[in-house]
């Protein structure tokens, strides 16, 4: 099965980069770009069989090594 966790910051917590591409994008004309936010995509195969399943092994992952759930959110997506 194949797994994709998408981690991206919580509302409110500042965006650096985000705040950076924004600023690029406005620099190479594109000024109507607003709150730009950046994350990540982590990609991986699972040995699973079960939807469900994977997806609980997933959150798992997530919550102790993927995201910093503190700052972070994510979603996973189980194919």
């Amino acid at each position: 099965m194949k797994a994709t966790v998408h981690v991206f910051l919580k509302p409110g917590v500042l965006d650096v980069q985000g705040k950076a591409v924004e600023n690029a994008l406005h620099g190479l004309g594109w000024p109507s770009v607003k709150d730009a936010r950046v994350g990540r995509v982590i990609e991986f195969d699972l040995d699973a069989t079960d939807a469900e399943a994977a997806k609980a092994e997933v959150k798992t992952m997530c919550e102790k090594l993927l995201a910093n759930t503190v700052i972070e959110s994510y979603r996973i997506d189980v194919a």
